[in-house]
């Protein structure tokens, strides 16, 4: 094996485990949402991204609460949409 497959494989593995983690530090959250730091230090000076700041200095992020967050605004596929007008339909069916 080659070096440079040896570190994108490694890399690959580093992502992962960070994927696993519950609570991320600043640089663990950059690479899992691809945020750069700067950006995630102006979400936490404005209050739109959750965060911990328990000794008052070192930035921590909950795992989920940033999976709920990133998630939010979530828009409908079609496919989707489609699904939920049939079960609207069904349903309101049963009524008539």
């Amino acid at each position: 094996m080659d070096y440079d497959l040896i570190l994108k494989k490694l890399d690959r593995i580093e992502k992962f485990v960070v994927g696993l983690k519950e609570i991320l530090n600043l640089e663990e959250l950059s690479e899992y949402t691809g945020f750069t730091k700067s950006t995630i230090y102006k979400l936490v000076h404005q209050s739109l991204i959750p965060y911990s700041k328990p000794n008052g200095k070192v930035l921590f992020f909950e795992r989920k609460k940033i999976d709920l967050w990133l998630l939010q605004n979530s828009y409908k596929s079609l496919f989707e949409i489609k699904e939920d007008a049939i079960t609207y339909t069904d349903k309101n069916r049963s009524h008539l």
